[in-house]
């Protein structure tokens, strides 16, 4: 095992507790055995269902079947953990909000992969799409930051959102140095918002194309995916959502404000897995991506944006754009056919993937290079070398699940805080060596390049405006 993948990275003398234990909690148990100096018997599982059995068995955890719900959390919570300990939240459907309140009570430090209401929140038509949306989520999160001391609470750190608000800071940087722009590493978050603004950066898609393909096909009546379906499907049913930078000239036709909070992002009336977008990436060049909500589209928009007299006069436009496996983007197609009736059955690809990468990274653009995408580029094959029990698209989030818990057990008295505001180099450095190849590009690639050769469109002469990204 390579030195860099085999290095105790923090002691804890706590104990941790992994709530839910599906493809991401089985991906991360190994690597938190492998780079976190504490016994094996002071880990624990509590999860819903029996999926992550087999793995707990393996690594000797021990394991415990027994829902939490909005009726019992606090009782079931607060009779296993103590001050000093930790819980691990990688479930779906208990509200992240309510877990970080408990842990604020009982002294103990929290990570979560994104910001999750209690079950049926994300499609209660109860409420309006502001209330449902992840900005509104995020708000809620936001909320219980506090002046006092608190135990650390890490808000939405896997991937996406979390591991690449980490490419932003550090692509930055590089197209920093390679316009001839000299800058120290910004201290705080008006610093990197300057330097992004100086720099020209108009546009920051999280550009994500996942190749991996299995030597199954998919079913009629069955979702595939490489990484959560239950978290997958959540988010495309919700509105799409992107933070709305001060370049913009108009909403979209279907665009709304909230009435509340930064005012950093707006959503579409419309559900981000039937919403599509232009973007590029090195491998797959240009495509059309989903435009699926995600924290860190509203997180990067708002730690970027500066104000003067209280108005905004810089932020970028943010967003995802999402283009998963292949069987991924059937599944899809079939769930909106169905007025997004989940499918009697669910298959989350594993063994039975027999090549591909999933190419994850942020695309800058606007500035005096045009375009530069600088991620991580993760084959199915070093993914299982690497680690066992993942795939190319888990293991760039569990990874970042691993340095987000070490981060917290570093810096145990920091509150609540997002992936944007934590040290990106000390992140990086933990998860570079499992993430592959990680590269930069620069490209000429526009949202308007080679348009209106077989039909004519309707486009802004503003390549970066949100219009010409938007497919019709």
């Amino acid at each position: 095992m390579p030195q860099d993948i085999a290095t105790k990275h923090v002691r804890f003398s706590g104990r941790l507790l992994m709530l839910g234990c599906g493809s991401i909690g089985q991906g991360v148990l190994p690597l938190l055995l492998r780079h976190i100096d504490m016994p094996h018997d002071k880990i624990s599982i509590l999860t819903s269902d029996t999926r992550g059995s087999k793995v707990a068995a393996q690594y000797g955890i021990a394991e415990e079947i027994l829902p939490v719900t909005r009726e019992n959390y606090r009782e079931v919570l607060s009779a296993r953990l103590n001050p000093g300990d930790f819980l691990l939240n990688l479930s779906v459907d208990i509200s992240s909000v309510a877990l970080v309140t408990l842990c604020r009570e009982l002294d103990v430090l929290y990570l979560d992969t994104c910001v999750e209401p209690w079950a049926g929140g994300y499609t209660d038509l109860s409420l309006s799409p502001s209330l449902r949306s992840n900005y509104a989520l995020r708000e809620s999160a936001m909320a219980l930051r506090t002046k006092d001391d608190a135990p650390t609470a890490v808000s939405a750190h896997g991937a996406n959102p979390g591991l690449v608000s980490h490419f932003v800071k550090q692509a930055l940087l590089n197209l920093a140095a390679d316009t001839g722009v000299a800058t120290a590493i910004p201290a705080d978050r008006a610093a990197w918002g300057k330097l992004a603004q100086s720099l020209g950066v108009k546009v920051i898609h999280i550009a994500e194309r996942d190749t991996q393909i299995a030597n199954i096909p998919k079913q009629r009546g069955e979702f595939v995916n490489t990484w959560s379906i239950d978290g997958f499907v959540g988010e495309g049913c919700q509105p799409a959502e992107l933070g709305w930078g001060t370049h913009e000239k108009a909403l979209p036709e279907d665009g709304l404000r909230h009435d509340f909070g930064c005012d950093a992002a707006i959503y579409l009336n419309r559900p981000g897995a039937s919403t599509r977008v232009r973007t590029w990436t090195p491998n797959e060049g240009p495509f059309h991506g989903f435009l699926i909500t995600h924290n860190e589209a509203i997180s990067i928009a708002d730690y970027f944006t500066l104000t003067e007299n209280g108005a905004a006069v810089y932020r970028p436009t943010v967003h995802y754009a999402y283009h998963p496996c292949d069987d991924a983007v059937l599944s899809v197609h079939e769930l909106a056919g169905k007025n997004w009736e989940m499918q009697e059955s669910q298959r989350l690809m594993q063994d039975e993937i027999i090549s591909g990468i999933d190419e994850l990274g942020v695309l800058l653009m606007g500035h005096a290079k045009g375009a530069y995408w600088y991620g991580s580029q993760l084959s199915i094959e070093d993914a299982r070398a690497l680690c066992p029990y993942n795939n190319a698209t888990s293991l760039q989030v569990t990874a970042a699940v691993l340095a987000g818990v070490i981060w917290a057990m570093e810096n145990p008295r920091a509150g609540v805080v997002e992936a944007d505001e934590i040290d990106h180099a000390r992140i990086l450095e933990i998860t570079t060596p499992y993430l592959g190849t990680m590269r930069g590009a620069y490209s000429d690639w526009t949202p308007l390049l080679e348009r209106g050769k077989l039909f004519a469109e309707d486009v802004d002469s503003d390549p970066w405006q949100f219009k010409n990204f938007r497919v019709a």
